[in-house]
């Protein structure tokens, strides 16, 4: 089934009112808010901003009330879902009416550990696939998650070593990739290549800051935001130890394909082609 609404994952440090961003002073095609104005086409349309997976809610309402207020974003509000409000009446009434629902950053585990396999995750699954223009969007950590499988916890070392990544099942609206985020800012490629190394069926998508990808028809995603995202395909693999290495010892893969996007640029995960930008 194509599902009929979108999914935005963003790489993290979106541009807001607490971003130090800075490719604003060194990319010339720097557009302010470029990402987040992706949430709803009508500034009155309901956006519902999750903030679960946060430690410290209360700086995460303030700054994306303070960034939404400039946008001019008119008709929003902010919940943090946990064990008691997963039957409530008043919050699945909330969903229902939203156009858009924005998981903010934190710990991925944290949003799986509290919502997945819950109600309020199979509502949104049902919006996504039926609802026309229901967004579900998700920075960093609310990106990561997205996926039917998610980085739990891994390694940023300087080889990729057996046992040094943890991958869980996450809340499944895309089962054709794996997220990882704050790509480049945070050296995180072997983490992502090892992820595809295990998932070889799976492409990696490594989200730069500051970078989204927009995914439409459940398979199209077009680049938007400052930075790059970066795909990792295992698809064409031709030797690998990953089968036979033990715990400890290094990773290597042969044929391993990498591929970058910019602005305008879209894949299709469905075959692997790419749309150049405009």
């Amino acid at each position: 089934m194509i599902p009929k609404g979108k999914l935005l994952i963003i790489g993290g440090n979106e541009d807001r009112s607490d971003a130090d961003n800075e490719m604003e002073k060194q990319n010339r095609d720097f557009i302010p808010h470029e990402i987040l104005k992706l949430l709803v086409s009508d500034k009155d349309d309901r956006i519902e901003v999750i903030t679960t997976a946060s430690s410290e809610p209360e700086s995460m309402r303030r700054m994306y009330r303070e960034t939404f207020d400039q946008i001019g974003f008119t008709n929003y509000d902010f919940l943090h879902l946990c064990d008691e409000q997963m039957h409530s009446d008043h919050y699945f009434k909330r969903i229902e009416d939203a156009k858009a629902v924005f998981f903010t950053g934190g710990d991925q585990n944290k949003i799986c550990d509290e919502l997945k396999d819950s109600a309020i995750i199979d509502l949104l699954l049902k919006k996504y696939k039926n609802e026309n223009g229901f967004l579900v969007a998700g920075t960093s950590a609310g990106a990561m998650c997205m996926p039917s499988v998610i980085i739990s916890d891994a390694e940023n070392g300087e080889a990729i070593l057996d046992a040094d990544i943890k991958l869980v099942p996450g809340m499944n609206f895309i089962s054709s990739c794996i997220v990882d985020t704050h790509f480049i800012h945070r050296g995180r490629f072997g983490r992502l290549a090892h992820a595809s190394i295990l998932h070889p069926d799976k492409w990696g998508v490594g989200l730069g800051e500051d970078t989204a990808l927009l995914i439409e028809n459940g398979h199209l995603a077009r680049c938007k935001g400052s930075g790059m995202v970066v795909i990792i395909s295992g698809k064409e693999i031709q030797q690998t130890n990953i089968q036979s290495v033990e715990k400890g010892e290094p990773v290597y893969a042969e044929n391993l394909k990498v591929h970058i996007l910019t602005d305008g640029c879209t894949i299709n995960f469905n075959d692997g082609s790419m749309i150049p930008a405009e």
